[in-house]
């Protein structure tokens, strides 16, 4: 099998990547959630994390739809609803800590995060290339995600954040799965970019898990 070509925009995307660890300044939108209601006790740490991890989770479902639209390819309907259930997740964690919603009022390719607005045009048009370059896209995000996920599990101690890290992280296995999937269905394949080697196979190779 041939591997998926690389485009000059995958630098771009993992340059974007790489500096997108740091999560935007909450905004007060219209979350519900205020210091006063706060019920789950996170640090400071955690707290950007959760920031971050909303629209981190909206970014991949932006793209999803809008790629989704672009090719009509089935995977990226399935997933972006997948995407807008984490998203959900990561919001009840939010208002559960108080923490005001970065994602509030924004529309389908709008964020607070800067960086993450400048990678979802970056991701969407290199997705916009191709069928290939879409499905490659798509398993870049899951790729990315789960990466992420591992170090914000690290950083945190709250059980219940941790379960939602876990069942995020599940579902995300199981989005890379099916991009690569796809992609090797198509004759294609995918390197990880963020992911060990050895992680990454261990997901391709396993099978699909329950849950979204």
């Amino acid at each position: 099998m041939q591997r998926m070509p690389v485009v000059p925009s995958v630098l771009l995307v993992a340059a974007l990547l790489a500096g997108c660890g740091t999560a935007a300044t909450p905004v007060d939108g219209n979350s519900t959630a205020t210091s006063s209601a706060a019920v789950l006790p996170v640090d400071d740490a955690t707290t950007a994390d959760l920031v971050f991890l909303r629209e981190e989770e909206k970014l991949a479902r932006d793209v999803y739809i809008t790629l989704g639209q672009r090719w009509n390819l089935g995977v990226f309907a399935n997933i972006q609803e997948s995407e807008q259930r984490h998203m959900d997740a990561v919001l009840g964690l939010l208002v559960s800590a108080g923490i005001p919603d970065p994602a509030a009022g924004n529309d389908v390719g709008e964020f607070t995060n800067v960086e993450l607005g400048n990678l979802y045009a970056s991701l969407v048009e290199q997705g916009s290339a191709g069928e290939i370059e879409a499905l490659g896209v798509g398993a870049t995000i899951e790729d990315f995600d789960l990466a992420d996920l591992a170090e914000y599990t690290l950083e945190a101690t709250d059980p219940t954040v941790l379960n939602v890290y876990a069942n995020l992280s599940k579902g995300s296995r199981n989005h890379l799965r099916a991009f690569v999937g796809q992609l090797v269905a198509a004759g294609a394949s995918y390197t990880p970019q963020f992911l060990d080697a050895a992680t990454f196979e261990a997901i391709v190779s396993s099978p699909t898990e329950k849950g979204h």
